[in-house]
């Protein structure tokens, strides 16, 4: 007959498991002074970290979304007065808020250019004024859009780096915590001048809780921080690509506003 007496010690309509979270709770009031507050600092560092990460879970679902849905405008709708304006509903799209602040730079540009040729009375859809123009506008409008992507990739971006800190400083901090921990169990036992293991166990079974604390921290931070960072550089990835098709679809109308000025011969 097998014998197994850890079970049969256990009361009757007690669990395992709950007998086990009791345990580390016991512990952790029983720790000493530094560990509980290395255990304190982990906690924070975990709040935060599951705080981001839900935030962000949930804005990149939301721009991810939002970004179909402005391409599948962009394409069907050529008039880009009607682009922006339906952008005022887009508002968690990079490529929407590129887009509108593409288009104010080309409309705040054209309406100079409309300023001066009703002043100086020469019209720059003619010869060489007409391509100084048309390369003034594109140099602006490029140097816009790529502020917009910078502006939206560091909007996408903000409060990841607190995870890949976590993920870096978290399992060191409950590494301290652990080393001192065993740092004071050691030297209770050398007070005591018994070294059994009922003395030694508690004392270091307290100190791991640190590093447990830490690795459940950290864990989670960095499978968070790689996923995100990948999602963003999709992202990026997009807002390049719609960058170059927007340049290319505004110089594709000078070019068409070029051959309807075209003198005749």
């Amino acid at each position: 007959m097998i014998n197994i007496p850890f079970i049969a010690q256990i009361p009757a309509g007690v669990s395992l498991g709950g007998a086990f979270g009791h345990d580390i709770i016991q512990m952790i009031i029983h720790a000493g002074l530094v560990v509980k507050f290395v255990l304190l600092i982990l906690l924070l560092f975990s709040i935060i970290s599951w705080t981001i990460i839900f935030v962000k879970f949930r804005l990149l679902g939301k721009a991810k979304r939002e970004t179909e849905s402005f391409l599948d405008l962009f394409w069907e709708e050529r008039e880009f007065k009607k682009i922006y304006s339906a952008c005022e509903d887009l508002r968690f799209s990079p490529l929407a808020r590129i887009f509108s602040a593409g288009y104010a730079e080309f409309t705040r540009i054209r309406r100079i250019q409309a300023s001066l040729v009703s002043q100086e009375g020469h019209d720059p859809a003619v010869g060489q004024d007409h391509s100084r123009s048309q390369q003034a506008i594109m140099d602006n409008l490029n140097r816009s859009l790529k502020k917009g992507t910078i502006d939206q990739t560091n909007r996408l971006e903000r409060a990841i780096s607190f995870l890949a800190t976590t993920g870096n400083t978290a399992p060191f901090i409950g590494l301290f915590g652990t080393v001192w921990g065993l740092m004071e169990s050691f030297r209770s036992i050398g007070l005591k001048g018994s070294a059994n293991l009922a003395v030694v166990a508690p004392g270091i079974s307290e100190a791991l809780i640190a590093t447990a604390a830490g690795l459940a921290a950290a864990i989670p931070a960095v499978v968070a921080f790689n996923y995100f960072t990948h999602r963003i550089s999709a992202l990026r990835a997009e807002m390049d690509i719609f960058t170059s098709d927007f340049l290319s679809m505004v110089e594709r109308q000078f070019v068409k506003q070029n051959m309807v000025h075209r003198p005749r011969t």
